[in-house]
């Protein structure tokens, strides 16, 4: 009888890693769980989950009778994800620290150990779908959006490369959320309501300003509008907001000037002068200030490893929740790509990611810078 292939399962305590791990066994694989710590700081306040995400896995792995391994990648998280997520920050950028962590960690981490451990290939719970395709004679593995479109991650995903992907099993993708849960429950797998985790990748989610306040100092500096430059509030560090933020300014209740068409709409944070460290702000969600036709982005990385036809329809996401916009991509040069949308897109943000597809086929992306 041939060697059965083996698989390692990331396993977060969660109902789509424990599907995951449940549909492979199914199918026949040599299934190891492995689950990782990734954070350490403060890690006995209410709200890291570590403890009980653990609890949660060794039951899982209990009930499908396959084996589980515990690793510690605290030292790679901080080194490779969150150094990086707190200099952008610094900087006055929004960075997503879901996509290095991903590209980082639990594809290059976790995939090396597991092929430690002797495995075959890595899995995880992650909606999205890989693609064996050969196009003039040249096979590639294609990242391509899941099947579940309100529950997709591939934007989280782009910066994976041919290597992670050859390696990788998505035993999900294929799978409405609603089907994974009872999937689980019909499994005797106690995690099926489990709610979705939330927060930053491997941390959590807590008070964000308190949290980012104990690894960055704040710098408290004037808010201004941005078509008057008049003061109109103080805010507590730039690190603190983002374009497009409406909520937590405190400055609700002031009026704009006499001439504005808007003088009672909302403010949203337009711009941020980190020279001056101002924040400017303008009133109303469909102010000019908010809208841009173009981007440019930087730090490139694309799937297949080659550079996408420029010139070509394409759609982007310029953040995880913003629906496929059509656009272009008009120049690549020097590692940047400049990217024309056929309609102007709203808060566009430097530090978060804008990721191309063509069609269901996720080419990659890069983070943008202007």
């Amino acid at each position: 009888m041939s060697r059965k292939e083996k698989v390692v399962v990331g396993m977060s305590g969660g109902v789509d890693s424990s599907v995951a791990a449940l549909l492979l066994k199914q199918q026949g694989y040599d299934v190891v769980g492995l689950f990782m710590k990734n954070w350490e700081d403060d890690d006995d306040d209410e709200y890291c989950s570590t403890r009980q995400d653990l609890v949660d896995v060794v039951s899982v792995a209990d009930v499908l009778g396959i084996d589980l391994e515990v690793v510690n990648f605290s030292k790679e998280y901080k080194e490779r994800v969150f150094a990086d997520f707190l200099h952008e920050y610094e900087a006055g950028r929004t960075p997503n620290p879901d996509i290095l962590c991903n590209s980082e960690i639990k594809f290059r981490a976790f995939l090396d150990h597991a092929m430690t451990l002797g495995a075959d290939r890595i899995a995880t719970g992650h909606y999205a779908q890989v693609r064996e395709w050969t196009n003039d004679g040249r096979t590639e593995f294609q990242l391509l959006k899941a099947e579940d479109g309100t529950k997709d991650q591939s934007y989280f995903l782009y910066r994976l490369n041919q290597a992670q992907l050859s390696k990788t099993l998505f035993p999900i993708g294929h799978l409405y959320k609603r089907d994974v849960r009872k999937m689980a429950e019909a499994a005797g797998l106690h995690v099926h309501a489990k709610k979705d985790s939330t927060g930053i990748c491997f941390i959590g989610e807590r008070p964000f300003r308190e949290f980012l306040s104990r690894y960055l100092p704040a710098r408290p500096g004037e808010i201004r509008t941005l078509d008057g430059d008049r003061v109109i509030g103080q805010h507590q560090g730039l690190m603190h907001h983002t374009i497009g933020q409406r909520k937590g300014l405190l400055i609700g209740g002031i009026k704009g000037n006499q001439d504005d068409a808007g003088e009672h709409d909302a403010w949203y944070v337009a711009h941020k002068d980190m020279a001056k460290n101002v924040l400017y702000v303008v009133q109303g969600h469909d102010h000019p200030a908010l809208l841009k036709e173009r981007l440019v982005a930087a730090d490139l990385s694309w799937v297949s490893g080659r550079d996408p036809r420029t010139h070509w329809v394409y759609t982007a996401k310029p953040r995880y929740r913003t629906p496929d916009a059509p656009c272009e991509i008009d120049a690549l040069a020097a590692g940047r790509a400049e990217i024309a949308f056929a309609q102007p897109q709203w808060a566009v943000t430097p530090g978060q990611s804008v990721v191309i597809y063509e069609s269901r086929v996720c080419l990659g992306g890069g983070i943008i810078v202007a």
